[in-house]
């Protein structure tokens, strides 16, 4: 029997069409097999695709969304992967898919913060249905690198403690050399006036 999963926010709609896979012993309310799905957005085109570009879908979008929101936005997904996001140049974000079909070209999407919110609910909704029994194959997710850390700062931000110690550390030396040096002491003489008295 024919399963349909929907999941629904303010600007965008998943649906994911399938089966149980009966091999597995699944019961008619699950889905194991992904037959086809469809991402209908509020003013624009729907998406359509086969399970292979779902996950694609998934596979950059998620860790995109991780990333931007630890303070490290970068591009994830690249040619000739499906599936390709990153920060847009004037603002917000910019959703790549390119289409299987040659003669057919890239189809790019700008999404705003709050449309960005909404495909990643839809796809958290979706890998944490317990309807959807079927194994995702999903990048686990790691804790950032070092150097990725050190890039949460802009490097200006990371070199002024840096200049600024030495800054100091030379107007300190400039100072030093401008004063001058102090006049030596003379060590202190016997007082004249004082009479030794013999030994009684």
């Amino acid at each position: 029997m024919k399963q349909s999963l929907q999941y629904d926010q303010l600007s965008c709609r998943l649906r994911v069409e399938g089966l149980p896979d009966v091999s597995m012993g699944q019961g008619a309310g699950a889905l194991g097999i992904i037959t086809g799905w469809s991402l209908q957005w509020a003013g624009r085109p729907a998406l359509e695709g086969r399970k292979e570009h779902l996950l694609a879908l998934m596979q950059v979008v998620l860790p995109y969304a991780r990333y931007l929101i630890s303070g490290v936005p970068r591009r994830f997904g690249a040619d000739p992967t499906p599936v390709e996001i990153g920060p847009n140049p004037g603002r917000g974000h910019l959703l790549l898919l390119r289409s299987s079909q040659a003669d057919t070209p890239p189809l790019q999407l700008e999404l705003d913060d709050a449309e960005l919110a909404d495909l990643v609910r839809v796809l958290d909704q979706l890998r944490l249905d317990p309807r959807l029994q079927l194994q995702l194959e999903l990048p686990s997710p790691l804790p950032l690198r070092a150097r990725e850390l050190l890039e949460r700062r802009p490097l200006a931000q990371r070199l002024a403690a840096p200049l600024g110690g030495v800054l100091a550390l030379g107007l300190a030396a400039g100072l030093g050399l401008l004063l001058p040096e102090p006049k030596p002491v003379a060590p202190p003489t016997a007082n004249p006036s004082a009479v030794q008295q013999p030994p009684s």
